[in-house]
């Protein structure tokens, strides 16, 4: 048995033990505890900071408005019809460190890339393009993402084709 399924098959019986205790389906995120399991995925991973060009328009601020993090927990940007907002995920090989999708990137679009937020060019610049395997952690949600997203879709086409695809999901 892999380690993937052994989780899974935890998982799988808590999910079961949790449901019979209860009569309605409990629901965490985006999905329902008997659908949870840990998944992993090897993704492209690009890096952006605060002083590109694209970016300073917005300073050091995220596309909800808060500010950028980077510490235990980190932003990053990526296509919120295939990671939505507030999906959490860690890199294998730095499981101390949780990522959190808060911002987007009209490269991203279209993409199965997400771009981790570095604090200085200089640690943008090493990190550059890199394959890396991530766990997700917790699923983000489409109907947060849609509902911030649709306002912004008459300015860029880029945010259209989110929704777009956000719409043919829900």
């Amino acid at each position: 048995m892999t380690p993937k399924s052994v989780i899974t098959a935890i998982l799988s019986l808590s999910a079961s033990l949790i449901l019979t205790a209860s009569a309605e389906p409990q629901v965490w995120g985006c999905a329902e505890v008997d659908e949870i399991e840990i998944e992993l995925r090897t993704v492209r991973t690009t890096a952006y900071n605060h002083g590109e060009a694209d970016h300073k328009r917005y300073g050091r601020k995220n596309a909800i408005g808060t500010p950028l993090k980077y510490g235990r927990v980190r932003s990053a940007a990526a296509d919120w019809s295939r990671f939505p907002l507030g999906t959490k995920f860690r890199l294998l090989k730095d499981p101390n460190t949780i990522y959190v999708i808060d911002d987007y990137g009209k490269a991203l679009v279209g993409k199965e890339t997400i771009d981790l937020y570095k604090p200085s060019m200089r640690a943008m610049r090493q990190w550059g393009a890199r394959q890396v395997e991530i766990e997700i952690i917790e699923w983000g949600s489409l109907k947060e993402s849609l509902r911030i997203l649709k306002p912004r879709a008459k300015y860029a086409s880029h945010v259209r084709r989110m929704v777009w695809a956000i719409q043919s999901q829900i």
